[in-house]
């Protein structure tokens, strides 16, 4: 397989309309997306062809470069369309996530002073409810199905051919603001431009090795990075196909991957358990999987017990990142071979990356700090937030928060979020370290660790785990089972058994409900 800049005559794009008209013109009839929730598919021209007449239908209710578009819509052809076509005006994407409240939804559109809202008709009763509150918004727009929202545009008597406004888009110009998870206050804004998507999607695909006759999976939620930059993205820079699913189904995906001639996906670790659990025997036979290159991961780090089976069972590589939404998406990936190392996020992919300690010098090799992050892919900045970016932004470095560390070899290890060691009698404690070797108990189906109040030692480990459906195991048994793996003060002074493990989207655990729980 070869890669479409080695084949064709290449000018890296200044934006991300160009980086589209670059792949139209060299390949139009190459199809690019495909809508699995109903058989739909679009060639890069088709697909352009329907980027501009949404492009139209946002200009004709006033949105122009600059503005705010928020995005409340399900995973579908329509989303990555409606992406596109922000971009087309130098509009602002605003992607929301549509398991939030109505409230948190409100908040977002409100603190991106978002103009245009594109809306599903699922959608539209939450909205309905706080739209009194939405007082940057001047228009709300049903966008269900792309080639009825365009055929309702025309027939207000405005011609299809009519050109669009021309913009002038620079690589620093804003093209997507996304919040973050807000695990600790209120979200944030992170504002990336078509500069950070393009570098983005140019680190993944020429890292992973993707080419035109790649098929990519996006079965993550289109309103995360994930999504847009490791599945949507770096197929089209690489000039091949993505295929997009509503929500991911353990009991449909392995049909899917044949049905479509999948060759990668981006997945969580939840997914991969899920899939163990419902096909614990393999791919059903007569299925086509033998083009399935690897599974990407990233979000939560992988349990090595997971990965392994994972591995043994679907002879599917597992190909562990990380990143966050400030670095756009992916800032390490494993090596897509042999050189892999299981339980490491790989090595950069592009960017620069160091670990610091508290004074922001490096430490040397095997020595834990925090990871910190320069390059073309990090975020502009947060919106409205100045000192949220200067604090994020100390000494020309993006500060992650996150704890871990890099080995002789250049492979990088993360640990822990920052925010979630546990402090135990002045002992650092990760709880990372911890939920592998709970999950290494043939009980448990999952796991989570966090930090409670003690009044003697300041913080405790309490453990919260889920039992496989039949599998046994007692507080005590779980307590034991740790101190034959792990130092006395990392053990789990308490266990709770629970039917789930509160999750957001992306498989991240919500840590901060399980220590509401405990309150």
């Amino acid at each position: 397989m070869t890669n479409i800049s080695q084949t064709q005559t290449y000018r890296a794009p200044n934006n991300l309309p160009e980086l589209l008209a670059q792949r139209v013109n060299i390949m139009p009839q190459k199809s690019f997306l495909f809508s699995e929730a109903d058989g739909r598919k679009f060639s890069y021209e088709e697909f352009m062809r329907a980027v501009n007449g949404a492009a139209r239908l946002l200009a004709s209710h006033g949105a122009v470069r600059g503005d705010v578009v928020s995005l409340l819509l399900p995973n579908s052809a329509e989303y990555i369309i409606a992406y596109f076509a922000c971009w087309q005006l130098g509009a602002i994407a605003g992607p929301i996530n549509s398991l939030l409240k109505a409230q948190e939804i409100g908040f977002v559109i409100s603190d991106s002073e978002a103009k245009v809202l594109l809306v599903h008709s699922d959608f539209l009763s939450t909205i309905n409810s706080v739209r009194s509150e939405l007082t940057s918004l001047k228009t709300v727009i049903q966008f269900d199905d792309e080639k009825k929202a365009s055929k309702e545009f025309l027939e207000e008597g405005i011609s299809h051919d009519e050109k669009l406004p021309e913009v002038d888009i620079d690589t620093e110009a804003e093209a997507i603001i996304i919040y973050t998870s807000g695990t600790s206050g209120k979200p944030k804004g992170c504002l990336l431009t078509h500069g950070n998507l393009i570098a983005n999607a140019r680190q993944i695909s020429q890292w992973l090795g993707f080419t035109k006759d790649d098929r990519l999976l996006t079965i993550m939620p289109l309103f995360h990075m994930n999504a847009v930059s490791v599945t949507t993205m770096s197929a089209l820079y690489a000039g091949g196909s993505t295929v997009v699913s509503p929500k991911f189904s353990a009991s449909r995906f392995w049909q899917i991957i044949s049905d479509y001639e999948i060759t990668s996906f981006g997945s969580v670790a939840t997914m991969l358990s899920m899939l163990l659990t419902t096909y614990p025997d393999g791919v059903p036979k007569g299925l086509k999987t033998e083009q399935l290159r690897f599974a990407m991961c990233g979000s939560a780090p992988v349990p090595a017990e997971v990965m392994k089976c994972f591995e043994e069972t679907f002879n599917c590589l597992v190909i562990e990142g990380y990143g966050l939404s400030e670095s756009t998406c992916r800032s390490t990936f494993n090596p897509p071979d042999e050189r892999r190392r299981p339980g490491s996020c790989g090595k950069p992919i592009g960017n620069e990356m160091r670990v610091v300690d508290d004074d922001d010098k490096e430490v040397a090799d095997g020595q834990l700090g925090e990871i910190v992050l320069r390059g073309e892919n990090i975020l502009k900045g947060y919106h409205r937030n100045p000192a949220a970016t200067a604090t994020a932004f100390r000494n020309g470095w993006f500060h992650t928060g996150d704890v871990g560390y890099r080995d002789a070899e250049g492979f990088f290890f993360i640990v822990d979020r920052k925010s979630d060691m546990i402090i135990r009698g002045g002992e650092n404690i990760y709880p990372r370290e911890i939920d592998e070797v709970l999950y290494q108990h043939p009980a448990v189906a999952a796991a989570a660790t966090i930090g409670v109040p003690d009044q003697l030692y300041g913080e405790e480990v309490a453990a919260f785990i889920v039992l496989k459906e039949g599998g046994e195991a007692t507080e005590q048994e779980i307590i034991a089972f740790c101190r034959g793996r792990l130092a006395d003060y990392k053990c789990p002074k308490t266990v709770r058994f629970v039917e789930e493990i509160p999750k957001g989207p992306t498989g991240k655990l919500l840590k901060r409900e399980l220590r509401e729980s405990t309150d």
